[in-house]
């Protein structure tokens, strides 16, 4: 929960955090470039922190694992939520986890419910967006399947870049 807190507390900070589009330009294309600048700057710098995550542990990650950083959440510049709406869906996914469901129907994005379409749909949203900008296969799997269980997808070829996408989100 103090993860989450913190992770709050840089969202209403972002106006003033810098932000550094050097290091996404490294390992973008133009298009998903492009991609990226539409995300929130609390979702941009979010990705960032994954990239570096991921960059500490491995500091010659493969560059469809660093693609895949910056750009797995890039389904959310769909519906931009304020910090009130992330903090709802936090508290109600740990106080209220059946109800989120009920809340998360994609035909309804009003004020209270769009928070948990988001939280529902974002992965699947992420993967059509890499698709318009023509990003690698790899890149759109592991953002779609961002937060699945990996262990679902143990046969699949990139399921290491999968924990590995995991692990570095959930240290960001």
């Amino acid at each position: 929960m103090l993860h989450r807190l913190g992770q709050g507390a840089s969202a209403v900070l972002a106006f003033a955090t810098p932000l550094d589009l050097s290091l996404a330009q490294r390992y973008l294309t133009r298009r998903e470039l492009a991609a990226f600048k539409r995300m929130s700057r609390a979702d941009q710098l979010h990705s960032l922190k994954v990239l570096r995550a991921t960059l500490r542990v491995e500091p010659m990650a493969s560059p469809t694992l660093c693609a895949a950083a910056l750009l797995h959440d890039v389904g959310k510049s769909r519906i931009h939520l304020a910090v009130w709406q992330k903090t709802l869906a936090v508290l109600m996914l740990r106080f209220a986890a059946g109800f989120c469901g009920k809340l998360s129907t994609e035909e309804s994005t009003g004020l209270l419910r769009a928070p948990f379409v988001v939280r529902q749909h974002h992965a699947r949203w992420s993967g059509e967006i890499l698709r318009d900008c023509a990003s690698a296969e790899a890149v759109i799997w592991l953002a779609e399947k961002h937060h699945d269980d990996a262990a679902l997808q143990a046969e699949h070829e990139h399921v290491s870049l999968l924990k590995a996408l995991q692990a570095a989100d959930s240290r960001a």
